[in-house]
């Protein structure tokens, strides 16, 4: 049985390599490592189908050194220890370590992740590890401080191009059939940026013609995949579009709407962990002061899902959207905190005032550090007025209410401190 396309397709050097220019480029900073001899550890995050595996093989055979590899989801803290210490044994008087290459690494639990750090730190081996999560997010600190991180990006339109073409004409098997290309639309907008789902398509589309002529069309592409599992793709650009719609329910307060698009991920596969992250952030973001308790039910709907898992953590991430959903509105707090920054970046490192500064010493004493500070419970109300920001920016306002019942609250308490500066 033949391997399947995107297989036999996978690059041998990085001259073959399509995509990520600006690493793997003339001028880029793998080529550059990879052409020194001696590569570091590093993340490689992106999407799938972009080359992360393909990339890290690349280097362990110009390299000429031993190549490992391990997979998160079936690998655990023993198979992560054996490596290490064949890695040892085999690694004799070569300059560069061998290379131990991770699939997945944002699977990995905190102990899993632990039991590679004296061997990345020792230089027993030179981790490369893939993900296409968020590292910041999935990866410990120490693991990460340890590795660079480079970013890949989705192909483009000219790249899936180079690799459909070097498909029908080098492929062993494509190329002794008669192909033309008259239309790729489709296939590239199936594929999502994705160059192993593109040649998937590919050979399915090839592969349910018999004859050895076949004309490829969008029609064509659109009638093989109409009833194919790709419909849903949690990888894809189809993945974006179904999260931003069930963000925009949310927002929306259309609890139906947002029911069908979590619907929708949950059978096309979404990890659950994906779901709840993104209720987390919609209920700081556009639910916010309007309704502060969302933001409590969200987290305990994510740690839910943590502890029980699939399929009942459906439950609770159905009661935080519809909750969501149907709370109250305000992005005030996401506003607020934009136009602060947008200030800071502009203004720069303005001044503390001298009486909010702190005073450890006898010296900063003297120089009026927290001299004429105000404590706000020694006073009734536990409130007096005194000016916290920079003199510059002492008149400015960042946070604005939105009025919902909840902030309203919040609002009249702010006019009857601060009087005229907080009438809209």
């Amino acid at each position: 049985m033949s391997e399947p396309l995107a297989e036999r397709m996978r690059p041998q050097t990085l001259d073959d390599y399509v995509g990520q220019d600006h690493l793997v480029g003339q001028n880029g900073v793998l080529r550059r490592m990879i052409a020194s001899g001696h590569v570091s550890s590093f993340i490689l995050w992106g999407p799938p189908g972009v080359g992360k595996t393909t990339l890290a093989q690349i280097i362990a055979h110009t390299l000429k050194v031993p190549f490992y590899t391990l997979s998160a989801v079936t690998s655990g803290v023993k198979e992560v220890r054996d490596v290490i210490a064949r890695a040892k044994q085999g690694r004799f008087f070569q300059e560069q370590s061998p290379i131990l290459f991770i699939d997945e690494i944002h699977r990995f639990s905190k102990s899993q992740q632990d039991s590679l750090l004296g061997a990345v730190e020792q230089g027993v081996v030179t981790l490369i590890g893939a993900t296409t999560e968020n590292p910041s997010f999935e990866v410990i600190r120490p693991l990460l401080s340890r590795c660079q991180l480079y970013v890949l990006k989705s192909l483009g339109k000219d790249d899936l191009l180079k690799i459909l073409h070097r498909a029908i004409t080098t492929d062993t098997v494509l190329s002794k059939r008669h192909i033309e290309l008259k239309e790729t639309g489709a296939m590239l907008r199936y594929s999502g940026g994705d160059a192993r789902k593109l040649l998937n398509i590919l050979e399915l589309v090839v592969g349910a013609n018999d004859t050895s002529d076949i004309v490829i069309t969008d029609a064509l592409v659109e009638d093989r995949l109409q009833t194919n599992p790709l419909a849903y793709d949690k990888d894809g650009e189809m993945h974006y579009d179904i999260i931003s719609a069930y963000i925009k329910s949310i927002r929306g307060s259309d609890p139906d709407a947002a029911l069908y698009w979590m619907a929708r991920m949950i059978e096309g596969g979404e990890d659950p962990q994906f779901i709840a992250r993104r209720l987390v952030i919609s209920a700081a973001e556009d639910i916010g002061l309007a309704n502060p308790n969302a933001l409590l039910l969200a987290n305990a709907a994510f740690d839910a899902v943590m502890k029980i898992g699939w399929p009942e953590g459906r439950i609770p991430l159905a009661e935080a959207t519809v909750y969501l959903a149907t709370s109250p509105k305000s992005n005030s707090a996401y506003l607020g905190i934009d136009t602060a920054l947008s200030e800071v970046r502009k203004s720069g490192n303005q001044p503390v005032p001298l009486p909010l500064r702190n005073a450890p010493t006898k010296l900063m004493a003297e120089l009026g550090y927290h001299d004429g500070y105000k404590y706000p419970h020694d006073y009734p109300g536990n409130f007096t007025p005194q000016q916290y920001l920079p003199d510059d920016l002492k008149n400015q306002r960042f946070w604005h209410a939105q009025h919902s019942t909840s902030e309203e609250k919040l609002y009249q308490r702010m006019l009857n401190c601060w009087g005229d500066r907080y009438k809209e």
